[in-house]
């Protein structure tokens, strides 16, 4: 059973129409010195997440990427949300194995029993007691590249090296306002000129982001960062759900040249093509946006193997 509740998909719809998005409810941090009292500590927290949502792909694809699946497991959620919300149905019994749980808001319920908002992922649960550390989704995982760097993996990348941090910072900042953002901003909203400036806001940004990246191979640096982690995760979306269901339509990325051959360069990067599952996430836009999408029809297309085609960036280094 779905819902048509749009805060259940992380919005309120303003006297104008206008989407906006959810705070975080849970934002403590795990750090290496335990400062808010939850200290960095070799499998104690699970990370839930969902495939379908690219808040959480982005965490799921950070941890990968720094060799954490040892230090923090994961608790991977069904992509069609019903009424009560994220669902463990994609294990035995429809339970996480290590929480126990059948639904995610049994954690929210357990940190705060008063808990009356959006459930979310990704969030950070700490085994022992059941409860949600964080579900601060935009610290997450600058903790993880930075509090955990103990137990990163023997040649991590570096996703958010100190000389770059105002710069990935900066990108960052207007591409969550514009895209990441954006893409919701345009689909959920209730008005025309809402639609609208959200519209025109979200193009005007790929158009910058396409003349970016048409004279270097990453958004900041010669390597990938936090920034490219960012991007990647609604534009790997885009063509499958945003440019339709969203009504984001002016053009697809297979159109932007420069926007496309990046795509598909961190695509086919280890740690980001293999934690797409485009099923997933047609299937939770498709079918758990009942508002949007009455019929509960999921496209078939596009063709996933056009992500697997040469992208021709490896001379770019700057």
């Amino acid at each position: 059973m779905t819902t048509t509740d749009t805060a259940q998909f992380g919005a309120e719809t303003g006297s104008a129409g206008e989407f906006t998005r959810q705070r975080n409810r849970f934002d403590a941090r795990i750090s290496a010195d335990g400062a808010d009292g939850w200290p960095v500590e070799a499998g104690r927290y699970r990370l839930a997440w969902s495939r379908a949502c690219p808040w959480a792909h982005r965490a799921r694809i950070v941890l990968g990427l720094l060799g954490l699946e040892d230090a923090i497991s994961l608790a991977t959620v069904d992509p069609v949300r019903d009424d009560a919300g994220w669902r463990f149905t994609l294990d035995e019994g429809g339970r996480d194995p290590e929480l126990g749980i059948a639904y995610l808001s049994e954690a929210y319920l357990a940190t705060d029993p008063a808990y009356e908002g959006r459930v979310t992922v990704p969030c950070i649960i700490d085994v022992v007691s059941g409860q949600v550390v964080t579900n601060d989704f935009g610290q997450l995982t600058l903790d993880l590249s930075t509090e955990w760097a103990a137990h990163h993996r023997p040649g991590a990348p570096q996703l958010y090296p100190e000389a770059l941090r105002d710069e990935i910072d900066a990108v960052n900042a207007d591409v969550y306002r514009d895209v990441n953002n954006g893409v919701y901003r345009a689909g959920f909203a209730s008005s025309q000129q809402a639609y609208e400036q959200a519209y025109d806001a979200l193009f005007e940004r790929l158009d910058q982001l396409e003349q970016r990246l048409s004279t270097r191979r990453y958004l900041v640096g010669t390597t990938i960062t936090e920034a490219d982690v960012r991007l990647f995760t609604t534009i790997v979306r885009f063509d499958a759900v945003y440019h339709g269901h969203f009504k984001c339509n002016r053009n697809k990325v297979t159109e932007m040249p420069a926007l496309w051959g990046w795509a598909r360069d961190v695509f086919q990067t280890p740690g980001f093509g293999d934690t797409v599952d485009f099923d997933h996430i047609k299937r939770h836009y498709y079918v758990t946006h009942d508002r949007i999408n009455p019929t509960g029809v999921v496209p078939k297309g596009p063709d996933p193997a056009v992500w697997s085609t040469p992208h021709g960036r490896e001379s770019l280094t700057t």
